[in-house]
C-alpha cells in the first residue's frame, strides 16, 4: 500500500560511532521523529527512524496489524544497528516509548541507553476496559493526532483511531508494566506538564518501576503530547545528544 508523503522512514549512517533507533507513536509516522533524527545525524550519529507496520497508509490497514508486528519491526532495526555499532541507543515517543521499554527489557546492556518522550504504559480512560469488546463492534473512533501547543504545526497521523490496533497496544502495555524492573539502562525521560493524550501518571509509573539507577527526568513546560514537533523540541534534541555523548564517553553499555 502506498505510503503517505512525509511518512517515509529516515536513515543516516554517521561517523561518531554510536547508533540511535527512533520509534514513533501510535497512528503516527516517522515524520514526527524525523526532525529529531536529523538533529542526531548532524551530531554525527547513525540514525534509523523506521515506519511501523500499518502506519503511514490508512487506519483500516493499521487495524490489520498489532503490537507483535510493530515490535518485530523495531527489533529488526535494532539488530541491524547492533551488528555495526559499538554503542546503540533507543529513543521513543508515546507508543514508541512503550516499544523502547520492551526492547530494553529484552536486550539489557546491549542497549547503551534509552530516552523516552511522553511514553505510555496505561490509560485512565474509562472506556479502555471495554476495548476488547469494542474492537469486535467498532472499527474506529475519533483520532488522537496533533496534540501540539505550537501554533500552525500539525502531525501527520490518522484522523481515526483503529480500535482493534488499540486493543493490541493495551496488551503490550500490560507486558511492559509487568517487566519494568528489567529496564536497567541509563534513562532520559522527558514528559510534558500538559498532555491531552498520555496522562502524566504514565511517567511516574515508569520512574517508580524501572531498575535503572542512572535516571534523568526533564519536564517539558511548553509542549503538549507530540513534543518532538512542539515548542520544546530543541530542548529534547539537545538533551538527547548530551545524553548519548555522556554515555559513550563513560563507556557504558555496548553491543559486544
Amino acid at each position: 500500500m502506498p505510503v503517505l508523503p512525509g511518512a517515509e522512514p529516515f536513515s543516516h549512517t554517521g561517523s561518531a560511532g554510536a547508533g540511535v533507533l527512533l520509534c514513533h507513536g501510535f497512528t503516527g509516522t516517522a515524520g514526527s521523529m524525523r526532525p529529531w533524527g536529523e538533529h542526531l545525524a548532524e551530531a554525527g550519529f547513525s540514525v534509523r527512524v523506521p515506519l511501523l507496520p500499518g502506519h503511514g497508509t490508512t487506519w483500516q490497514e493499521m487495524n490489520r496489524t498489532g503490537w507483535p508486528d510493530w515490535y518485530g519491526h523495531v527489533r529488526a532495526e535494532l539488530l541491524g544497528l547492533l551488528e555495526s555499532h559499538e554503542r546503540v541507543f533507543v529513543f521513543g515517543q508515546s507508543m514508541g516509548g512503550t516499544l523502547t521499554l520492551r526492547l530494553a527489557q529484552e536486550f539489557g546492556d546491549r542497549i547503551a541507553g534509552i530516552a523516552l518522550v511522553n511514553p505510555s504504559v496505561m490509560t485512565l480512560r474509562r472506556d479502555a476496559k471495554l476495548m476488547p469488546v469494542l474492537a469486535k463492534l467498532l472499527p474506529s473512533v475519533k483520532g488522537i493526532a496533533s496534540d501540539i501547543k505550537k501554533p500552525g504545526v500539525t502531525e501527520l497521523a490518522y484522523d481515526r483511531l483503529p480500535v482493534r490496533a488499540a486493543a493490541s497496544l493495551a496488551q503490550l502495555w500490560r507486558l511492559v508494566r509487568a517487566d519494568l524492573a528489567k529496564v536497567t539502562q541509563p534513562l532520559l525521560l522527558l514528559h510534558s506538564v500538559v498532555d491531552h493524550v498520555v496522562e502524566p501518571v504514565n511517567s511516574r509509573i515508569i520512574l517508580d518501576g524501572v531498575g535503572s539507577t542512572d535516571v534523568t527526568e526533564v519536564l517539558l513546560e511548553n509542549s503538549y503530547h507530540v513534543a518532538t514537533l512542539d515548542n520544546d523540541a530543541p530542548l529534547i534534541f539537545d538533551r538527547s545528544v548530551e545524553f548519548v555523548r555522556a554515555e559513550v564517553e563513560a563507556g557504558r553499555g555496548g553491543s559486544r
